[in-house]
């Protein structure tokens, strides 16, 4: 095995996937690691920050051995791009130490500080500012309430000695011996720290947030150089860090959107569906967030957001919850034993509706039963309860920005569930593309880091580079699909 390799690490909220990749965009090793995560009383929701870097190497090792296990050279690596989980966070003083264990995406804690600062009238300043809405899942509340809450964190950032990082920063702090403190615009842009037109840090906002003594990492482009390392020894020379960037957005690139209208929607068991709609930030009325989709040192690409709060949890409920079937894998074949799902809908808001109806009260239902009904007609319900709800998102960041869909990618287990995906090409009227590789984000990561480091030459190199997607193109019976959604919109209307 010989050529140039890219190393990318996917830090993961449950674990860390390291992956090495050819010249042709394939994985040939891979080290996982799993991570655990502490879910304490109150919705809070933290990791420890050393076990999260130690993490990271056991994967990395895991990886290394992989590779020269199957003949690679591990000198033939020549750069390495991080992809992590987007909004967690670590305060660390000067001599590198956590101020407080890793505050983790899921947590919960901030809901009052989000409630205080919507009170205070900051929503659209906030919405502005930094494309995203005042929400406990973003960095900059929790920020907020460790500042009021722990007294340790509260001093350093008063005495201008607490340091601020999503996972990316910190691992590079950690891996470079605290030579590095840097971030990107993706990581950055999911803070309520960062604003869109500037590209840096928003400082008036800081100081209203009460946290104008925090140190923020400096900013550049998810395709550039970071540093260096050799992970503490694995490696007999120091590999330079060419990315990195946040997993959702590392996912978008490495499916390959690249352009306006090129959206990703990873089917797991929420959804989240990134849109790129190009090189200028646009706001959404309908419930979604503006972020940036990914950027290199001479181009920054701007992206919507929406969040589907559940899809492949719908097929769990019904398996443990109902005892309908005891494999997701059977569900393709019980929708398509019934012709049509009878009149039944699926509204699956058991935690609320996301984006865009944003009515976190809403409670879960099935409406339109009759006595000619069977389960097969609810599994088929459930099933198309996935592609009506992109649907529902995909028509929203068309309205709110202009720009129309030219295709969607996939990816998560349902991408497997022919149904779901035909059902999706029929009522969007476009092809959906599945790429067929699991760990999307490390591809994502290893494109823009091979970009910089000369393993990739282009962004057309890479699109040779997909060329072998699955594509599932509109052919079904799309007058079906049309009928079906105007019967679930009423039905989310209820």
């Amino acid at each position: 095995m010989t050529g140039s390799f890219v190393l990318a690490i996917d830090q993961g909220t449950s674990s860390t996937k390291s992956l090495i990749f050819d010249e042709s965009g394939r994985a040939v090793a891979r080290g996982t690691e799993p991570l655990h995560t502490m879910y304490l009383d109150g919705g809070f929701v933290e990791q420890n920050p050393v076990g999260i870097y130690e993490n990271v190497l056991a994967s990395v090792q895991k990886c290394l051995t992989d590779f020269k296990n199957n003949g690679g050279d591990v000198r033939e690596i020549r750069s390495c791009g991080i992809s992590n989980q987007r909004e967690t966070f670590v305060i660390w003083d000067e001599n590198g130490e956590p101020l407080h264990n890793a505050v983790v995406w899921q947590c919960k804690r901030s809901t009052a500080v989000c409630d205080d600062l919507k009170e205070k009238g900051f929503e659209n300043a906030v919405r502005q500012k930094t494309g995203l809405l005042i929400d406990p899942y973003f960095s900059g509340t929790k920020v907020i309430w460790l500042s009021e809450n722990v007294e340790k964190v509260r001093e350093a950032i008063s005495n201008g000695n607490a340091f601020f990082g999503t996972i990316d920063t910190w691992l590079l702090y950690m891996l470079t011996n605290g030579k590095a403190y840097l971030t990107d615009h993706t990581n950055a842009s999911r803070t309520l720290f960062f604003n869109l037109k500037t590209l840096s840090w928003d400082h008036e906002l800081i100081e209203q947030f009460g946290l104008s003594g925090l140190k923020l990492p400096a900013i550049q482009a998810s395709s550039s150089e970071f540093g260096s390392t050799d992970f503490n020894g694995l490696l007999p020379y120091k590999l330079v860090v060419t990315a990195m960037v946040g997993d959702s957005h590392a996912a978008a690139f490495g499916e390959g959107c690249f352009a306006p209208g090129i959206a990703k929607a990873t089917m797991g068991t929420g959804s989240s569906i990134l849109m790129n709609i190009g090189n200028e930030p646009r706001q959404s009325q309908q419930g979604m967030v503006t972020t940036i989709g990914w950027s290199t040192e001479n181009h920054v690409e701007y992206a919507l957001e929406g969040v589907i709060v559940t899809c492949g949890a719908t097929i769990e409920w019904l398996k443990n919850n109902l005892g309908i079937f005891q494999d997701s894998k059977e569900t393709e074949q019980m929708a398509r034993s019934v012709n049509d799902s009878n009149g039944v809908y699926l509204v699956p808001a058991f935690s609320g509706l996301g984006a865009p109806h944003w009515d976190m009260n809403r409670k879960a239902s099935i409406t339109g039963l009759t006595f000619d009904c069977n389960k097969n007609h609810i599994v088929r319900a459930a099933l198309e309860s996935i592609p009506y709800q992109i649907k529902d998102v995909i028509t929203a960041m068309e309205s709110d920005t202009g720009v129309l869909l030219q295709e969607l990618k996939i990816d998560g287990g349902l991408t497997s569930n022919q149904f779901v995906v035909q059902l999706l090409a029929d009522l969007l009227g476009k092809p959906v593309v599945t790429m067929g590789l699991p760990e999307v984000s490390a591809l994502g990561a290893a494109y823009l880091s091979g970009l910089k480091s000369g393993v990739f030459r282009s962004l057309e190199h890479l699109k040779k580079l997909d060329e072998e997607q699955a594509y599932t193109n509109p052919i079904g019976d799309t007058a079906y699909a049309g009928k079906g959604y105007a019967g679930w919109q009423e039905a989310v209307k209820v």
